[in-house]
């Protein structure tokens, strides 16, 4: 083949969109665990902040990402403003009014879903959030595609701990964690009062991963 015609196929291929992605793991091999917490609301649902959780995290002095729905982030307003000041919070994007199918939703609603709650993020923290977390993370293609040409990158976990799940006792979650963890994980909880084991569990999560020496970071902190 022709060098010229090497060349422009190579100048073709670096002109195309790169292929849409969901992260579900932190790259590279070294033991780093990013904690997660969703904090979920509808809109018929009012949801507050997981006092139990948030005493966790605060007193270990982990680093986590939150992802708050815009709903969720304007009647937690004060409180997460409080949170934002800490360098080791994270606020993040997980739609306005968490629809349980974006998919089915067109470009512009999605848009709108997204922007919505960057705005309020925004107001309230100061920090436009980088990431976006589909709602149950039910997505297709068009759905990633356009959250994607939003500049958010779609961030999702490496397995679901299933915190929110009735009857769930902290013993089982605590072992199921440990059980599946690897390095990289990118680990989901639930942050919105509707996860009543997560709190009791975590310290236990906590202190296990630092015995088999794993380091807690933000999402920002590790991906691109």
């Amino acid at each position: 083949m022709p060098t010229w015609i090497s060349s422009l196929l190579a100048l073709l291929l670096l002109a195309l969109p790169a292929r849409a992605e969901v992260i579900e793991r932190l790259p590279g091999r070294d033991k780093l665990v990013a904690l997660t917490f969703d904090a979920c609301e509808g809109p018929r649902a009012p949801a507050w902040f997981d006092s139990s959780v948030l005493a966790v995290l605060e007193a270990e002095k982990v680093p986590f990402t939150v992802f708050v729905t815009g709903l969720f982030a304007r009647r937690n307003a004060d409180e997460l403003a409080r949170l934002a000041r800490s360098p080791l919070v994270e606020v993040e994007n997980h739609s306005f009014d968490h629809p349980q199918h974006m998919e089915r939703l067109d470009a512009a609603a999605i848009r709108r879903q997204i922007g919505d709650t960057d705005r309020s993020v925004e107001d309230i923290t100061g920090r436009r959030p980088r990431f976006f977390r589909f709602p149950a993370g039910n997505h297709d293609g068009a759905a990633l595609a356009t959250v994607e040409a939003t500049g958010h990158k779609v961030v999702h976990w490496s397995f679901a701990s299933g915190d929110p799940s009735p009857g769930l006792t902290s013993a089982h979650l605590t072992e199921w964690v440990l059980s599946r963890i690897r390095p990289g994980a990118i680990l989901i909880f639930h942050i919105n009062g509707r996860a009543p084991a997560t709190g009791t569990a975590l310290p236990a999560i906590l202190a296990e991963l630092r015995q088999r020496g794993y380091r807690f970071v933000r999402l920002d902190e590790a991906l691109p």
